[in-house]
């Protein structure tokens, strides 16, 4: 009887667990079992492995040959265990011995030919390992970029199954051929896939005539605040939030890890680029669906497009589009920023910490803007249409910037203003820097991810800056929520100006975007910015009747039919003790 062990990674979400591969050569007919929760795939390394072992001028053992996973209770699945398997067949074998296997982890998939191909999640797997103590590690030569990234690691990068057993042998590695990267696809739909690459080349100077909408973008983009832009087909929505990555400095290097091991794991990874620097952007098809958009899989979870844009931008174009039962589902994800799935073989986490931008048409045919005299919807139409996006999911929409047509004349006029990405792009890195600043030793960098209470009470804006909000809040014009999103804008406002906190000003245009209008009954303040912040958001900033009243149904619909004559309380904190 031979007893050899071999070690490799299990993959649970992007979290990693080290798995002891054992191979037992017994007596009894010839037979291979393996056991430990294997899936598909895995079950099916038995005829690979056999193969690639003949294959690459080895015996078979011709005796009962069992190998198992452990720990048992964990669900193990995918083919990169061929490799471990078969290092653990052949030291049960004596091909190699056991103390040159001691202290090494293998991945790789083994082809029939003892080939070494490419596999998933090769630097989430080689980071999990090297917490648990290993530093050797031979993976496929197409994964070994990705695998380095990890420091104070050791990586072989091999191309077959004989350059394997060379190494552990001590012998000159002999020089195989190049293989050509085995494609891995991802589970999830291509709609889903982050394409921020190709959006490099885009300049926001190609919007024209639409200061207010650019002016919202970057506030979004400064502080990491989620944005919904309304308006009609044309108007350039699109364009708008194609432009926004463009506004985003690269990632830092913790981040750039994290959005790296999300990328390894769905098999998105190019072989030229193992390191993803730039933030991500998804743009999934309305048809996406609930698995594609937050993740899931039959059996062991696989990360969506909420994952795949950590760090980075989820853009829903069309919004309304899109199944309610899906948009609902991000309500936990932009919460907490991450998402649980949870199957019969266990649950799995990935994180999403995305900024979400919504994109969407005032109503079916798309004309229902200004006096809405061109719309061919009825009011009951258009309800309806408004009410696919669910009253929860809008109030956690930091901006509302409806997006008008243009005119000829305001195009020609605006081509003079213009400002570049690269310009919006340096106001963008100065007020994150700003925040980082400012939020170092917290486990915070933007404005938008600090919790309120906690905003108000270690950063509160000028004294006296607040009561216009507190008063939206108490007459239920705002909910509480919205109240900490206001004062979340209003700080990203005061980075953007270099200002050391924000005024009553900044927290009027705050207050407008978040509503996306002047608030109605308020004036914008005397001095600073505030004649210009009025104009920011929306399509009636004089404040006329339509906004008002707009206003006042906004403010029934969040207050449960009571309007602007909601109980008044005296501050933020006091609304939040008697929700409480």
């Amino acid at each position: 009887m031979a007893l050899a062990r071999a070690r490799s990674v299990a993959l649970v979400g992007v979290e990693g667990h080290l798995v002891e591969v054992e191979a037992h050569i017994g007596n009894g007919l010839p037979g291979f079992s393996l056991v430990g929760l294997p899936d598909a795939a895995l079950a099916e390394a038995r005829s690979r492995v056999r193969a690639a072992v003949a294959n690459s001028a080895h015996d078979w053992p011709q005796r009962k040959l069992t190998v198992a996973l452990s720990p048992a209770t964990l669900p193990k699945a995918g083919a990169h265990f061929d490799l471990a398997i078969a290092v653990a067949v052949l030291g049960a074998a004596g091909v190699v011995s056991q103390g040159a296997v001691d202290g090494v982890v293998f991945l790789g998939e083994l082809g029939l030919d003892g080939r070494v191909k490419a596999v998933r999640g090769a630097l989430p797997s080689v980071l999990a390992a090297s917490m648990a103590g290993c530093r050797r590690f031979i993976v496929p030569e197409t994964n070994m970029g990705e695998a380095r990234l990890v420091e104070d690691v050791e990586v072989f990068g091999v191309r077959t199954l004989r350059q394997v057993v060379s190494i552990l042998r001590g012998e000159e590695v002999p020089d195989e051929p190049p293989y050509a990267r085995a494609e891995v696809t991802a589970d999830d739909d291509a709609g889903v896939l982050p394409r921020s690459d190709r959006l490099g080349a885009l300049d926001l100077a190609e919007v024209l005539g639409q200061t207010a909408a650019r002016r919202a973008v970057e506030v979004a983009a400064a502080g990491g605040h989620h944005l919904f832009l309304s308006g009609p087909p044309g108007a350039g929505k699109t364009m708008l939030a194609e432009r926004m990555p463009g506004l985003l400095p690269d990632l830092p290097p913790v981040e750039a890890l994290e959005v790296t091991a999300i990328h390894s794991v769905a098999g998105l990874l190019p072989a030229d680029a193992p390191l993803v620097v730039r933030p991500p952007y998804c743009d999934p098809h309305h048809s996406a669906s609930l698995p594609a958009l937050v993740g899931g899989g039959s059996r062991i979870a696989r990360p969506g497009a909420v994952s795949l844009a950590h760090r980075g931008i989820l853009f829903l174009d069309e919004a309304p589009e899109f199944r309610p039962a899906v948009l609902d589902a991000l309500r936990q994800p932009l919460e907490h920023g991450e998402v649980v799935i949870a199957r019969s073989a266990g649950t799995a986490r990935f994180p999403a910490r995305f900024q979400l931008v919504l994109a969407a048409n005032p109503c079916p045919c798309g004309r229902a803007y200004g006096k809405g005299i061109y719309c061919t919807c009825s009011s009951q139409a258009r309800a309806r249409y408004q009410q696919r996006l669910s009253g929860p999911i809008r109030d956690r929409i930091d901006i509302l910037q409806l997006v008008e047509p243009v005119a000829r004349a305001e195009m020609m006029a605006d081509q003079r203003l213009i400002e570049s990405t690269a310009v919006v792009a340096d106001r963008v890195r100065k007020a994150r820097e700003r925040q980082a600043d400012r939020f170092r030793g917290t486990p915070w960098t933007l404005n938008a991810h600090v919790p309120g209470y906690i905003l108000r009470r270690r950063w509160p804006p000028d004294p006296g800056a607040m009561p216009v909000v507190e008063g939206h809040l108490s007459s239920g014009w705002i909910t509480a929520r919205g109240a900490d999103r206001v004062l979340r804008i209003a700080w990203t406002l005061a980075d953007l100006a270099g200002r050391d906190r924000p005024g009553r000003h900044d927290l009027f245009t705050a207050l407008t975007m978040r509503l996306g209008h002047e608030p109605a009954g308020a004036r914008a303040p005397a001095g600073g910015r505030g004649g210009r912040s009025s104009r920011v958001v929306g399509d009636d900033p004089a404040g006329s009747a339509s906004a008002r009243k707009a206003g006042r149904l906004d403010g029934a619909r969040r207050s449960g039919g009571r309007g602007p004559t909601a109980s008044r309380v005296t501050s933020l904190d006091e609304r939040r003790e008697r929700t409480d």
